[in-house]
């Protein structure tokens, strides 16, 4: 008996016709679609992060932290090595000028000032001695001269008197010409005594001023000395609170070492640290805010530090106006510091975008709102909340500003609320 055979609908020929055509459709379709120059990506809204582009005041600011410190400290430093034999006062104390803090022992140093001590009264007694035997040449020096001057004057009396005789035939040639060799010889004797007399007194004088220049010099070292044995003790050179006091009885402390400081609390300044990559745009005057106790606050630029540490350096400001009631040593403010003027800008508020465009393009929304696509910008200063627009978007614009980290190559977002 025949049998009848049913004509089946799904042949493996027609399937594979119609999974060809299928294929042939897609490729065609994926051609246009990503020839056309735009990948797209469907996003929910509720993921992004949409801002509005707007005109208002911009000003450069970068956050800093800044310490309170007092507005003058006193380093103390040890001006001379040695062992801390006393300490008079506590770290913390209010001290007035001149209050003792503690003292070092140095015996070397001690020592050596004894032994400047004695030199110099060697010294002293040495010109005294000199100064005598000076004196009592001078003195037998005056006598020679008294006794060579009164010989002069009698040979010069019986010289005149001879020559008077002389000349009216009383006296013999012989005896005349005695009295005139006798005078000359007292006249020579007196010219060279006088001259010997004359160079022995400049030579005593100059003697003297030698002798004295080394004293005074020997009298400036012990002062010196006595200084540094005074500088052993140590005292406060200004009003203020000692801190950071670092010596305990005991102790050996080296030339140079730090022994504490003085706080004085006369008033406060901020120590703040900034980052080396704004050191040529900070200078003296520029301002910063902070916040304290629910007022505002400004502090002005007074000194830069350029030396840089750990990418970083240092500037002190000092309070403008008021300084906040309750402020203390050791605070840390958190401060806005102003890096230029306040000027009307196009401003785009800051967003993760940044990291993935380098601020070089950004999704811009459509008008309907349906879609947002890639527009070039270029974007200027930087502030604590917005980046200053140069060209690429206008006010009112609205645009993407969270991260754009899993979108890739893609051109445009199809918005989805």
């Amino acid at each position: 008996m025949d049998r009848k055979i049913e004509k089946k609908k799904w042949s493996t020929k027609r399937l594979l016709t119609i999974g060809g055509i299928t294929a042939i459709i897609l490729l065609i379709a994926g051609s246009i679609y990503f020839t056309s120059g735009k990948s797209k990506l469907s996003v929910d809204t509720e993921r992004l992060t949409i801002s509005e582009v707007t005109k208002g005041p911009f000003q450069v600011t970068i956050p800093v932290n800044g310490i309170v410190t007092p507005i003058t400290t006193i380093y103390l430093d040890a001006v001379e090595g040695g062992l801390v034999e006393a300490r008079y006062v506590d770290d913390g104390t209010n001290l007035k000028k001149g209050d003792k803090i503690l003292k070092l022992s140095n015996t070397d140093l001690e020592l050596s000032l004894a032994n400047q001590e004695t030199a110099v009264y060697a010294a002293q007694t040495q010109i005294q001695i000199s100064q005598n035997n000076a004196l009592s040449n001078t003195i037998n020096k005056l006598n020679q001269m008294a006794d060579v001057d009164n010989a002069f004057k009698e040979a010069e009396r019986v010289y005149k008197l001879n020559k008077h005789l002389y000349e009216q035939k009383a006296l013999s040639q012989q005896d005349y010409q005695v009295a005139v060799n006798t005078y000359e010889y007292q006249l020579n004797r007196k010219k060279l005594t006088t001259q010997i007399l004359k160079q022995d007194t400049a030579l005593i004088k100059q003697q003297n001023m030698q002798t004295q220049e080394q004293y005074v010099q020997m009298k400036n070292t012990l002062n010196l000395m006595r200084k540094k044995v005074a500088d052993l003790t140590v005292v406060a050179p200004r009003d203020g609170q000692l801190t950071s006091m670092d010596a305990e009885v005991g102790q050996n402390k080296n030339k140079g070492e730090r022994l504490g400081q003085i706080d004085v609390l006369s008033g406060f300044k901020v120590r703040v640290d900034v980052d080396e990559h704004y050191l040529s745009q900070v200078y003296n005057g520029l301002t910063g805010t902070f916040s304290f106790a629910d007022k505002n606050y400004t502090l002005k630029i007074t000194k830069v530090f350029t030396q840089v540490t750990n990418n970083r350096f240092q500037v002190d400001m000092q309070f403008v106006g008021a300084i906040p009631t309750g402020i203390r040593r050791g605070q840390t403010l958190q401060i806005l510091l102003a890096l230029s003027d306040e000027s009307k800008q196009v401003l785009l508020p800051k967003g993760g975008f940044y990291q993935q465009t380098g601020g070089n393009w950004i999704f811009k929304v459509s008008e309907d709102g349906k879609s947002a696509y890639k527009v070039d910008i270029q974007l200027g200063r930087v502030s604590t909340d917005y980046y200053e627009v140069l060209q690429g978007i206008k006010p009112g614009d609205k645009v993407i500003t969270s991260s754009y980290e899993t979108y890739g190559d893609i051109q445009q977002l199809i918005l989805n609320k």
